[in-house]
C-alpha cells in the first residue's frame, strides 16, 4: 500500500473513532479496523503502530468541531467496487430481444442464482426486451424434486431483486408439447427407444458401441414410446436416446437420453405423467418456441450446449447466440442448496430465512438492499473465466447503502453486572444517534444512583480491565464486580478503553440471530423503542442488524460489520 493510502486510511478510521468516542480516538481499536479491511498488513505492524499513535496524537489533539469537519472528507466515500460493462450482445434488434431464467424449484434463490438473473435483466433493459421467468419443474432424479413452495419463492426472490417479469413458464404445462417433439424425433430416425440395462448402456457407449435396439425402425419406436409412455415400461427400463455418432471422440456426447421414465411424484402434476424429457431435449424445444434470442449459460453446461445444437440443426431451427460464463465461487458463504432443504425440512434450520441458506430471502431478512446486490453482481459482470470472489465486497457494496441511514445503539452480547460506588450525582449520557449526521440528533441514557452507587451492564471481555471509560458518562476503576468512579469523562482526557454499557434498570432483551446460525442474547438500550421493526440500526461495537421485531424481547438478525 502506498505511503499516502495507508495514511489517509489511519486518519479516516482515527478521526470516525474519536468522534464516536467524544473527541477521544484508540489507537487500538484504529488498527483493528485497518486489518479488517485490508489483512495483508499485519506483516507490517512494526511499521504500522507508530504512524497510528502518531496520527492519533495528532486527531486528539483538535477540536471535536475541527474533527467533525476533518471527518467531511472521510464520510461515506467508502470506494465502490468498480462495475464492469457488459459486452455488447451480437445480432440484437432494439426491443427484440427476448431471454430467459430458468431455476429448478427446490428451493428459493440464493446469492449465487441471483448473478444470472440480475445479468439477464440487465441485458434486457439494455435492449428493451423481455425477461422470461421459466421454473424448470421437470423430474430429474428421486434425489432432484421440485418443492412447491419453491414456486412462490422464487417469484418473491425476482421481485425483491427488482426484476420485472414478463412472462412465467413452467415446463410441467408443457409436457404435451415434448411428448409431440419425442414422436417426432422418433418419427424421423433421429431417436429410438433404448431398453438396455444401464450398465450395459454405459459399457457400450465407452467402447462405442451399437446397441440393438438402434436399427429398429420408426414404427417399432412409436409402438415402444406408447408403452413408457402409458406405464407398460418401469422406471429404468426403457428410455429415448438421440442418435448422434458412436464413435464421437467425446464418449459422453454418443447417444444421449434424451427422455426417461420416473416414478416420482410431481408437487404440480402429480402422477398425470411417467417420461421426462432431459434438460438438453426440453430447452432444444423451448429456446425455439418460447423465441428466446439470446442464451446465459454457466460453462458447465457445454455438452447441453452441444446437445441442443445438434437437434437445431436437426430441426432446420436458427440456433439462438449463447454466452458462456465461468463458474462463480463465494468466499466466506458455504452454499448448499440441498443442505439447506434437508436443514429447513426437519427443522433445523428456522426456514428458507434461515441466514445459513445464503437465500434472497434470508438477505432480506438480514437487512441487505437488492441494490447492493445487483452491484455486487455487475462488479462481477460476466466472464468465461471462473472467478472467486470474497463476500466482503458485498458487505462493502451494502454497507455504503445503510451505513448513513443506520442510527446507533447500545447492546451488551454478554452482559456482566458490576455495582459503581462513590457516584456523586445523576448523570446524563447524550449520545449522538448518527456521528456523521448531527441533525438526526441525540439519544439520552440517564444514570440515577441510589445511594451514591449504580448498577450497570457492561461486555464480559471488557470487564478485564483495570480502568474504563464509558461512552458520553465517566470513568471507572474496575475491581472484581465492584467499581468507583473516577471522573466525568466529558472533561477529562485520558487513555484508557472507551466502551459502551447500560444502567440494569433500562434495558430490554435482546436476541440476534447470527449468520452461522448462533443466537447472542443480552440486553439493549431503552431507546430501541424508537425504532421501527424491519429497520437496519447499528449497535455500537457489534455491527449492523436488522429489527425483526419489537416487543418484550426485541428479535434482530445480524447484517454484517
Amino acid at each position: 500500500m502506498k505511503e499516502y493510502a495507508l495514511e489517509n486510511l489511519i486518519e479516516k478510521y482515527a478521526v470516525k473513532n474519536a468522534i464516536e468516542h467524544n473527541g477521544n480516538c484508540n489507537s487500538k481499536a484504529v488498527l483493528g479496523k485497518i486489518i479488517s479491511e485490508n489483512n495483508k498488513l499485519k506483516s507490517q505492524l512494526k511499521e504500522i503502530i507508530p504512524k497510528i499513535n502518531k496520527i492519533c496524537e495528532q486527531i486528539n489533539s483538535l477540536k471535536l468541531e475541527d474533527q467533525q469537519k476533518l471527518m467531511e472528507k472521510y464520510t461515506y466515500k467508502e470506494k465502490k467496487i468498480q462495475e464492469k460493462s457488459l459486452k455488447e450482445l451480437k445480432n440484437t434488434k432494439r426491443g427484440k430481444v427476448v431471454m430467459r431464467f430458468a431455476p429448478f424449484p427446490s428451493g428459493p434463490l440464493h446469492i449465487g442464482n441471483s448473478r444470472p438473473a440480475i445479468l439477464n435483466d440487465e441485458y434486457v433493459k439494455k435492449y428493451n426486451g423481455k425477461f422470461i421467468l421459466v421454473i424448470d419443474d421437470t423430474i430429474g432424479s428421486k434425489s432432484k424434486v421440485p418443492i412447491l413452495d419453491a414456486y412462490e419463492l422464487i417469484i418473491d426472490g425476482l421481485k425483491w431483486l427488482g426484476i420485472k417479469i414478463d412472462k412465467i413458464v413452467y415446463k410441467s404445462d408443457r409436457m404435451n408439447l415434448f411428448y409431440k417433439y419425442a414422436e417426432e424425433f422418433l418419427k424421423n430416425g433421429w431417436a429410438y427407444v433404448c431398453t438396455c440395462p444401464t450398465e450395459k448402456l454405459r459399457e457400450y457407449r465407452k467402447k462405442g458401441i451399437e446397441c440393438k435396439h438402434r436399427k429398429q425402425t420408426s414404427e417399432v419406436n412409436l409402438k415402444e414410446w406408447k408403452k413408457m409412455i402409458s406405464g407398460k415400461y418401469k422406471e429404468g427400463e426403457a428410455s429415448v436416446r438421440l442418435k448422434t455418432n458412436m464413435k464421437d471422440r467425446d464418449p459422453a456426447f454418443r447417444d444421449r437420453v434424451l427422455l426417461r421414465i420416473s416414478d416420482t411424484l410431481h408437487p404440480k402434476v402429480k402422477d398425470k405423467f411417467k417420461v421426462w424429457p432431459m434438460l438438453e431435449f426440453s430447452w432444444a424445444i423451448d429456446d425455439h418456441e418460447l423465441g428466446i434470442t439470446h442464451i446465459l449459460r454457466g460453462k458447465d453446461l457445454a455438452m447441453e450446449e452441444k446437445m441442443e445444437r445438434f437437434m437445431w440443426k436437426l430441426l432446420g431451427w436458427k440456433a439462438p447466440e449463447i454466452l458462456m460464463s465461468g463458474m462463480l465461487q463465494l468466499e466466506g458463504a458455504k452454499i448448499s442448496k440441498s443442505k439447506a432443504q434437508k436443514e429447513v425440512k426437519n427443522g433445523e434450520y428456522i426456514g428458507w430465512y434461515d441466514p445459513r441458506t445464503w437465500s434472497l430471502q434470508s438477505l432480506k431478512k438480514r437487512g441487505f438492499k437488492p441494490e447492493a446486490i445487483r452491484k455486487f453482481v455487475l462488479a462481477i459482470g460476466l466472464t468465461k473465466t471462473d472467478s472467486k470472489v470474497p463476500i466482503e465486497n458485498l458487505y462493502r457494496e451494502n454497507r455504503i447503502i445503510i451505513e448513513p441511514q443506520s442510527n446507533r445503539y447500545f447492546f451488551v452480547s454478554e452482559p456482566v453486572e458490576i455495582k459503581v460506588e462513590n457516584v456523586p450525582r445523576e448523570f446524563v449520557a447524550k449520545i449522538l444517534k448518527h456521528p456523521d449526521y448531527l441533525e438526526k440528533g441525540i439519544r439520552k441514557i440517564t444514570v440515577s444512583p441510589k445511594n451514591n452507587s449504580v448498577i450497570l451492564l457492561i461486555e464480559k471481555k471488557d470487564s478485564k480491565n483495570k480502568k474504563l471509560r464509558l461512552k458520553q458518562l465517566f470513568d471507572i476503576e474496575l475491581n472484581g464486580k465492584k467499581a468507583k468512579f473516577l471522573a466525568n469523562n466529558q472533561t477529562v482526557k485520558k487513555k484508557i478503553p472507551i466502551v459502551h454499557w447500560l444502567p440494569k434498570d433500562q434495558t430490554i432483551p435482546c436476541k440476534v440471530f447470527m449468520p452461522d446460525g448462533k443466537i447472542f442474547k443480552g440486553f439493549c438500550e431503552n431507546n430501541i423503542l424508537e425504532v421501527k421493526e424491519n429497520e437496519v440500526i447499528q449497535y455500537e461495537r457489534f455491527g449492523f442488524v436488522r429489527v425483526d421485531k419489537i416487543g418484550k424481547i426485541i428479535s434482530c438478525f445480524y447484517t454484517h460489520s
